[in-house]
């Protein structure tokens, strides 16, 4: 049966609210959250299914000039949506000036063709002269079919953005089961998880340079206090970092850290998997490995 179905890509510089967007559209957590630079790493797919249509969400790193081979293999993956989708929502902070990287963004744009809407986001926290004087100033910069001031974070005008995508979107077949909200891997899922807690957990220059895989599932029996064996996944995962001095700050104070971090992401991935979990998460050195293709395949084939 036809219905509104396409992709919707999510555009706009680093922090600028995609994540929190599309986790709030799709009504789960698909993408992590940090307000550190740079958190989103690859393109991550929100399914969000409704009787009146299946809008596919992409959410994308943020726009940037790359300086390793891990960032330009980050805006590979925003020029490849930028192709792909049926229509291009860029994202604002409306609480920043516009500077250099906005225009940056904008000239990105410039050479595409594809329906672009623009989201001036956090407008729960701005005054409203100010959200009109961005109208004002963004609505001859790109021809947007569309301008819609949001909160992503309070959900301000998810409803007015959705039955706007639903129009701009062709008819076509489901291209997904109305139960799927995302097609990324247990395994990307879990590293996110991590990776999420490393960056709330390190300061400001440590995540630009540390990376989380997943090496291993395994289904496991261990005897609880009572000695009755029971079944438990085992999952090691290993934090990428580039110096021993990165490696030392994640495990911090006899093990706080790294202990920290185990704790909170084991409960979260316990949720996902519904079942018991055994984390063991090990620290790694690898020198650049921003620039090393061997690292960088191995984190993108989880």
């Amino acid at each position: 049966m036809k219905t509104k179905v396409g992709y919707v890509a999510l555009i706009g510089r680093p922090n600028s609210g995609k994540s929190t967007l599309i986790n709030h559209m799709i009504g789960e957590k698909v993408a992590i959250i940090s307000d550190k630079p740079q958190t989103t790493r690859t393109s991550i797919l929100g399914i969000k299914t409704t009787d009146k249509g299946q809008i596919i969400f992409i959410d994308n790193p943020g726009i940037h000039k790359p300086l390793h081979k891990l960032n330009r293999r980050m805006m590979n993956f925003v020029y490849s949506s930028l192709e792909t989708a049926d229509l291009l929502c860029l994202l604002i902070d409306c609480t920043l000036k516009f500077g250099h990287g906005d225009q940056f963004v904008i000239d990105t744009l410039k050479k595409t063709s594809t329906p672009l809407f623009l989201l001036i986001n956090k407008v729960d926290i701005t005054r409203k002269g100010k959200i009109l004087l961005i109208i004002d100033h963004y609505k001859d910069l790109l021809p947007f079919a569309e301008i819609i001031p949001i909160s992503a974070l309070k959900g301000t005008n998810l409803d007015v953005l959705e039955e706007n995508i639903l129009k701009h979107l062709p008819e076509a077949d489901k291209l997904y089961s109305d139960d799927d909200i995302t097609i990324q891997s247990v395994r990307f899922l879990i590293s996110e998880i991590i990776r999420e807690k490393v960056l709330n957990k390190v300061r400001q220059e440590l995540p630009f340079t540390t990376a989380v895989y997943v090496d291993r599932i395994e289904d496991r029996e261990t005897p609880d206090a009572k000695q009755i064996k029971q079944p438990r996944k085992y999952i090691k995962a290993v934090i990428i970092v580039e110096r021993d001095t990165h490696r030392i700050i994640i495990l911090g104070k006899q093990g706080s850290v790294i202990k920290s971090i185990g704790v909170e992401s084991r409960k979260e991935i316990q949720e996902i998997l519904d079942a018991k979990v055994y984390l063991d998460i090990q620290i790694k050195v690898r020198e650049r490995w921003r620039d090393s293709a061997d690292v960088l395949n191995l984190i993108e084939q989880q």
